[in-house]
């Protein structure tokens, strides 16, 4: 898992960076928005969580489940404003701003799952070692 951390960051951290220097570009305009590296940070947190489970055991239970929910703030934070925008009757596909927080939704959901996978194979894993 601490592997599948560090690779899902590094995709959020260029889906981030992507968005920041393309954004100004798609748009005709020079400015960069700031608001397009919160990918990139989300990445960064769960690359740093995938480092740091990789120093043994003890450290990799709590790295993970950190990790696990920097992905469901993440999940929630990605998808508030096309969620708003669907209630709204206005959601637009061709927006950058939407593809990229869709992007990221489906980056941090698949995460999310796999990270509740290994959770329960890890306790069926301790259960079946403790002879239940």
């Amino acid at each position: 898992m601490p592997f599948l951390s560090i690779l899902v960051g590094a995709l959020l951290i260029a889906l981030g960076l992507q968005g920041y220097f393309d954004f100004g570009d798609l748009l005709g305009v020079e400015k960069q928005q700031i608001t397009a590296l919160i990918p990139a940070g989300v990445g960064a947190a769960l690359v740093l969580l995938g480092l740091i489970a990789l120093g043994g055991p003890g450290a990799r239970k709590n790295a993970m489940h950190l990790a696990a929910l920097v992905g469901l703030l993440g999940l929630a934070g990605a998808l508030f404003r096309p969620v708003q925008a669907m209630s709204n009757h206005n959601l637009d596909l061709n927006k950058m701003p939407t593809r990229l927080q869709l992007a990221m939704a489906g980056l941090c959901l698949a995460f999310l799952l796999m990270c509740i996978q290994s959770f329960i194979n890890a306790r069926r894993v301790r259960g079946f070692a403790n002879g239940q």
